[in-house]
Formats: C-alpha cells, structure tokens, sequence
C-alpha cells in the first residue's frame, strides 16, 4: 500500500456524480424557467415510477415531507398511534407527531434490524392508524407478515424505503407494496439530488390528495388563481434538483451495482469473524445502501476502539442508529430487547460507488485488529 493511499481520506459515503448531471443541471439552471419549469420534475418522476413499477410519483424536497403529506393524506391525526420500528433515525418519526399522532416504539429482529411482526401485532390498540414499515440500511421488512398483520387489524401499511432504492422483496422493489412508499435523495444515498425526496404510490385516490396537499391545498384543475380548498403543504423538489436526479435514474443500475460491489468486497475481507453483516434472504435482493456489522453477542467489541483506529488512519465511521427509546423524546420501552443490545456492537462502514479494494482493505484491517484478530 503506498504513503499516498494510507494518507486518502475514506468517506463514510459520498455521491457518485459525472458529466451526465452536471450537464443536465447546468440546463436546468439555463433554461428551466417559464413554461420549463416544471419538466426535469415531471421527467424526473416518470423515470423513478417506471423503475419501481408505481402509478404514481410526487418529487419532494425530503423523504420527511413525502412521509408527512402521505400520513397527512391517509387521515393520521391528533389521538391516533402509528407503530415503528425502535431502531430508527427521527426522521422516520417525525412527521407522525407533526400531525399530533403519537409514534409506538416496538422491538426489532436481530437479524435484518427491521420491525419484529410479532411485537407489532402485540402493540395495537383500537388507537393504532397505521404501520410504519422502515427498510434499515437497505434491508428489508417481512412485508409479507406485516401486510397481514395491517389487513387483519384495518390499518395502514407504509414503507419508508429512504435507505433501500435497489432493494426488492420477491420481485416487488421497496416502496412499491405499502398504502405508499417514501424515498430519500440526500447526498448521501444510493441516488442523490442533493437533498429531495418522493412519495409514491398506487392509490389513485391517496394520489390526488396528497397531489393537492402539495400544492399548497390548491387542487389539480382549479381555475382560480390562488384559491387553495384547504391548507397544505410546499415539499416541492426544485427543477435543477431533479435535472440531477433524471441523470442518476438513468445511471440507477450501475449506481446499485456499485454498492452491491462494496458489499460483496467488504463480506469477503470480513468472512469468519465473529459477526454478522446485512442480510439478503432467499427471494430477496438487498440494495446494501450501508454495509453495516453487529458484532455477536457475548463477543469482546469496543466501537469507541474501533472509531479511533478509523479516525488514526483518516477514515469515516459511522455508528449504528441508537433506539429512539433512549433519546429522552419518546416513551421509552423496556421490551425493546433486541434494540437496546444491538446499537452498541453495531458500525456502519464507509461505503460509496467508487470505494476501491485499497479502501476496503483498509476498513476491514481496522476492523481484524480492533477485534485482536490482525490479518
């Protein structure tokens, strides 16, 4: 390994942009004006139903406003609980009390890091709106089990698929199966508009109100200037975002290929230590948005060890989310077992399009001595 390559920085993540996005954001800077300014949008959403294989798509500005207009558009309000998963950054949580809905932290499964069915059945209460499924790192819920959980009980089922562009559930791609599915486009995700998000779906009806949520509470074909019919909402995506966005969609399957790549890279160089990886079950295909490790149980790990050897030798770290439970901000549950223990033996790994073997190697040598374990 020359000085050069020990000395490069490893981003934990990191965009993979080419002249293809610059080029069509420079001409949505130029041109998108006037009667243009809406077409890299449009264009934009076409590319991504058509990939996910959904009727309907409205760019937004974040995942967390295509989630808050999507559980806006289903009724969710003041006295009524959504149930999700532990594990979790806020901003799956969030837009439920914007709506002054309450959020039921449930347990998670060890092995894909996703809501536990069975703690998701034992959660509902004649107050329960909704499920809010959370694809972890591009892993994937038991959509299966938990659609007939919602079916059974008369509820919602949504998926925030923010982390899991790629990822696809027997033949179904994230975001596609639930009431509708919210996607992230920030810097840091497999495709990138800076910052943006989408909500989708295939409801025809949840489309046209969450269509007219976004626009300010003005309805599709209202002739009146200015004349909303209720209040809403403004998570608009920019035109020059989306321009960036229409060059990502046409690259999507190599971006996801890349990221598959590091994966696959990273579960050689760490095969046979005593830890588990993300996984990607029978049937399934797992996007691999962030190559992640759980130490086993029982195993001598120090993550606060491990984030100084990556820091020493100029590398990100990036620690597994903490349970939302131990914030100070929600009701903490002590039934979250699994959610609890597993925060503390988990890291994320660096993890962009173009990360070399170098990289890799250097990753996974931190990781082998950490453990005691030196290649």
């Amino acid at each position: 390994m020359s000085a050069e390559s020990a000395r490069s920085r490893i981003h934990y993540t990191k965009p993979s942009i080419t002249d293809l996005e610059t080029r069509y954001a420079a001409d949505a800077a130029a041109h998108g004006w006037g009667e243009r300014c809406y077409e890299y949008i449009e264009r934009f959403e076409s590319l991504f139903k058509q990939h996910l294989g959904v009727r309907h798509a409205i760019a937004t500005s974040s995942a967390t406003g295509a989630l808050h207009m999507g559980m806006a558009g289903l009724g969710i309000g003041p006295g009524d609980e959504v149930i999700v998963a532990d594990i979790n950054w806020i901003a799956s949580v969030a837009p439920i009390t914007y709506l002054g809905a309450s959020p039921v932290l449930v347990d998670i499964l060890p092995d894909t890091w996703c809501l536990d069915p069975v703690a998701v059945e034992a959660a509902i209460t004649p107050r329960t709106k909704a499920i809010l499924t959370v694809h972890l790192y591009g892993n994937l819920c038991d959509m299966d089990a938990l659609q007939a959980i919602a079916d059974k009980h008369g509820l919602h089922l949504i998926e925030d698929a923010a982390e899991a562009i790629g990822s696809v559930w027997h033949g179904k791609r994230a975001g596609s199966m639930g009431a509708f599915g919210a996607f992230s486009f920030h810097g840091t995700k497999t495709i990138t508009t800076g910052e943006g998000g989408i909500f989708v779906t295939n409801d025809d009806e949840l489309y046209q109100r969450v269509l007219t949520l976004s626009n300010h509470g003005r309805a599709r074909g209202e002739t009146r200037q200015f004349w909303p019919e209720r209040i809403g909402f403004k998570y608009k995506m920019s035109n020059v975002q989306a321009a960036i966005g229409c060059g990502q969609m046409e690259r999507i399957d190599e971006l996801v290929a890349g990221k598959r790549r590091v994966f696959e890279n990273y579960r050689a160089a760490l095969a046979g230590l005593p830890l588990r990886m993300n996984p990607e079950p029978a049937g399934t295909t797992n996007g691999y948005w962030m190559p992640t490790i759980v130490v086993d149980e029982g195993t001598p790990f120090d993550r606060d060890a491990l984030l100084s050897a990556f820091k020493a030798d100029n590398i990100d770290g990036r620690v597994f989310f903490w349970p939302l439970s131990s914030l100070g901000l929600f009701e903490a549950d002590s039934r979250s077992v699994v959610s609890n223990s597993i925060s503390w033996r988990a890291i994320n790994l660096p993890s962009y399009h173009d990360l070399d073997d170098v990289g890799i190697a250097r990753v996974s040598r931190a990781i082998h001595i950490t453990m005691g374990l030196d290649q």
